[in-house]
């Protein structure tokens, strides 16, 4: 065989897996774009179902498969996928189950990117949408012949309320609708929605999935049905998730039942301790006997545990939760949550900014609400640092 040269040895050496009878710890990260076939023959074999194998990193990889396969086990579900971020399957699983002139009840109180993608591209599509108070109100009267979605989060965001899935899945199911839940905030660890009902979860893994603040990603679970659905819209809308990323996922997982137990126990600890202090008029957080959802929360969610995530209302407004996130030092003020270290938000600012004042009022999110992502820090240093940036601003 000719000589290759410089050039063609760049490109073509250390193309050949070793051999070898051991194998490696974790996953390999399979970083590429596109693999490569011997024949056509092949290509239409996998193409076709015929053979197993993958075409082109949009249609699949094995470090996805693997994100996926614990993701569907530990949600108790039959499939998922993973996307680029929370915003992608969130997306795709509403559209994927929706057409114009179809009718979508949504929770008032949402993550904010939620509600802005439903009432102005969705309705931008000719879908009718009705925002209505899930945890107070009986939503049967909202339904009309042609409602194909019901959309809530099972902790709702930023005013940590404990939905009652099981009942709004009663409702759904019996109008032929189904029920799509955010499970962010509390992880199949804390709650498995479609266990009560749910037809659709989604999740923004950026969050308590990752828990470290390094990546974006997004899953979607359901049953093999409407994932088959989801794949093919996916595909052409194209939000892929990056190999790499997805391999910082799967490592992520392996510790999220530790994780998420802390969060939880710290950030019990806190809301009570926060409770305590006349400057903070209210604390919002599932597992609080202040909770008007707490009964909800015992009967839907596992081990105790509520979460990590509490919002906090100053007596002193919107000058107050400007003095405390000065104050705090080594809890950072960051639009997001989930992560290891404690972090503070202000959702009328950032999750929430969309929102006009009118829509901020009824989703009871005021210019005094502090969200808080308790991290994983010993819960002593983070109390005393919340103790000492407050009675700062009592003092200022």
């Amino acid at each position: 065989m000719k000589k290759k040269h410089f050039a063609s040895k760049l490109v073509h050496r250390g193309e050949k897996y070793a051999e070898s009878v051991s194998k490696s710890k974790s996953i390999p990260i399979v970083m590429t774009s596109v693999f490569s076939f011997d024949d056509v023959e092949s290509l239409d074999a996998v193409y076709e179902g015929e053979a197993n194998g993958y075409i082109y990193t949009r249609n699949g990889n094995p470090v996805h498969d693997a994100l996926s396969e614990i993701m569907a086990n530990i949600e108790e579900g039959e499939r998922a996928l993973a996307y680029s971020s929370g915003m992608s399957a969130i997306a795709l699983s509403l559209i994927s189950q929706i057409k114009a002139g179809d009718h979508v009840i949504a929770a008032h109180v949402l993550y904010g990117g939620s509600c802005q993608f439903i009432k102005t591209e969705l309705v931008r599509f000719g879908v009718d949408i009705s925002f209505v108070d899930v945890v107070n109100d009986d939503i049967t009267p909202y339904f009309k012949e042609n409602t194909k979605v019901v959309y809530v989060e099972t902790i709702s965001n930023p005013t940590m309320e404990a939905v009652d899935l099981q009942k709004i899945a009663q409702i759904a199911h019996s109008h032929h609708a189904k029920l799509i839940v955010d499970n962010t905030f509390a992880t199949p660890v804390i709650c498995q929605p479609l266990l009560l009902g749910a037809d659709i979860v989604v999740y923004s893994a950026t969050k308590y999935l990752c828990g470290h603040s390094d990546i974006t990603a997004g899953i979607i679970v359901s049953n093999k049905e409407t994932i088959d659905k989801i794949y093919s819209i996916g595909l052409l809308y194209g939000p892929t998730l990056s190999p790499f990323d997805a391999w910082l996922l799967v490592r992520s997982l392996r510790t999220l039942e530790l994780r998420v137990r802390q969060h939880s126990q710290n950030a019990m600890k806190l809301a009570r301790y926060l409770e305590s202090l006349p400057s903070v008029s209210n604390v919002y957080y599932p597992g609080l006997e202040s909770s008007a959802t707490k009964v909800i929360a015992l009967r839907n969610f596992q081990n105790n545990w509520f979460g990590g995530m509490l919002s906090i209302e100053l007596a002193g407004g919107e000058k107050a939760v400007y003095s405390l996130f000065r104050h705090l030092k080594s809890i950072k003020f960051a639009p997001s949550l989930g992560g290891v270290s404690t972090t503070t938000s202000y959702p009328a600012k950032t999750s929430h900014r969309s929102f006009t004042d009118e829509e901020l009022k009824k989703a009871a999110i005021s210019k005094g609400l502090v969200r808080i992502s308790v991290g994983l820090e010993n819960i002593d240093d983070i109390i005393s640092e919340f103790q000492e940036a407050i009675n700062k601003i009592n003092t200022a």
